[in-house]
């Protein structure tokens, strides 16, 4: 099958773990026969320099037209100066609107290659899973163009000030994020959890209105709800009662951050932006790892790209609905750090003293490696020949 992929490389170390990305779903392709035909666009910084625009109107019309989008990070201290439109953050609000990507989705789970480097005790999390072991694969999904972030906003300009934001959703808004918590729960544990401050806040009542009438058509799903300041308890005292998690813009801002803490580095976590259930034919959706443009290690060949190739296992999974590439490639990644394969960023953290520290290149060759080797591979190779 031939997928057609948009690349917005970015700012920074991105185009060097996009890269390693697109390495990997062509080498998904050579096994499981599908072609990846990428778009390469323009947005963020690079897009500044060369266009004075964060987002060109000819990048967004190409990202419409194709199946999904792989994004790297966006932004550096050589455009802080620009005003707030031109800044390169406008040119990521700006895909996001554009595509109409409302709901982010980021995982989060324990690796067992990197268990010393979260802070929580074995106890502490074994008591948590279902499987009654130290660790602990989560989901949250945030609504991503909604609420206070998106409300109406000022500042009063009598005595010495004031200044509003105000939290905002309609029904249409809530419905659709829950429908896609609720399609990625049915895939996994079937145990939604819906956060809020409904003793507090009318928008977060409406918001258990909605899941009231929601969860009605998910009847094998169990549904619970917990505060938001209970819930940040929760994710530190038992995260492994956790499966999905659905929320508001700001609280899932701030509960996914949370929850990547406990995983124990940033580089190694993928994300996905949807603009709809998951699964081929949806709208294109916008696939990227959540760490920065990190300038200050930009062309040194030692950012972590493995992030970057988690994002693309994550698109193979809901742009194309192709599971079981998808989880042959996180499972390359998860050989290679068997292996005790590490980036400085993740050198350490795992206990493991036979370590070896690798570049940005060799890290991606490395998962490349994996992938050919993994021994469970049952697809068609180009040219119709059987693995």
């Amino acid at each position: 099958m031939n997928f057609s992929v948009a690349v917005i490389p970015g700012d920074g170390v991105g185009p060097e773990v996009i890269a390693r990305a697109t390495e990997a779903l062509d080498a998904v392709g050579d096994i499981y026969g599908h072609v990846f035909n990428y778009v390469e666009l323009l947005a963020g910084g690079r897009a500044i320099d060369e266009t004075g625009s964060p987002l060109p109107p000819e990048t967004l019309e190409a990202a419409r037209q194709c199946g999904a989008v792989l994004l790297g990070a966006m932004g550096g201290p050589k455009w802080d100066a620009l005003p707030g439109r031109l800044r390169p953050e406008q040119g990521l609000l700006g895909l996001r609107a554009g595509l109409g990507v409302f709901a982010n989705l980021r995982p989060a789970a324990l690796l067992p290659q990197l268990r010393a480097a979260c802070p929580l005790k074995d106890e502490v999390l074994a008591a948590s899973n279902v499987e009654g072991k130290p660790a602990f694969d989560m989901l949250i999904v945030r609504e991503l163009t909604g609420g206070i972030y998106f409300g109406e906003r000022g500042r009063i300009e009598s005595g010495r000030g004031a200044a509003f934001d105000t939290e905002k959703y309609s029904w249409e808004e809530i419905e659709r994020v829950l429908r896609v918590g609720y399609a990625s729960s049915a895939a996994r544990r079937k145990k939604v959890c819906i956060v809020d401050k409904a003793n507090v806040m009318e928008s977060s009542r409406f918001w258990r209105d909605v899941a009231a009438e929601v969860s009605k058509d998910y009847p094998d799903i169990e549904t619970s709800y917990l505060y938001v300041d209970n819930a940040a308890m929760q994710l530190i005292r038992a995260p492994g009662q956790f499966d999905v998690i659905v929320t508001s813009n700001m609280f899932g801002d701030i509960l996914s951050d949370e929850a990547s803490a406990l995983t124990g580095s940033i580089g190694m976590l993928p994300s996905a932006s949807l603009a709809g259930i998951p699964g081929a034919g949806s709208p294109p959706g916008v696939y990227e790892p959540i760490h920065g443009s990190a300038p200050d290690i930009a062309g040194k060949d030692i950012a972590n790209p493995l992030a970057a190739i988690l994002s693309a296992a994550l698109m193979l999974r809901y742009a194309f609905s192709l599971e079981e590439e998808a989880a042959a490639l996180e499972a390359a990644v998860n050989r290679v750090l068997d292996r005790g394969l590490r980036t400085k960023d993740i050198a350490g953290l795992g206990g493991n003293s036979a370590e070896k520290i690798a570049g940005t290149q060799e890290m991606g060759a490395a998962v490349l490696k994996a992938l050919e080797e993994n021994p469970g591979s049952i697809g068609k190779r180009k040219g119709g020949e059987s693995l």
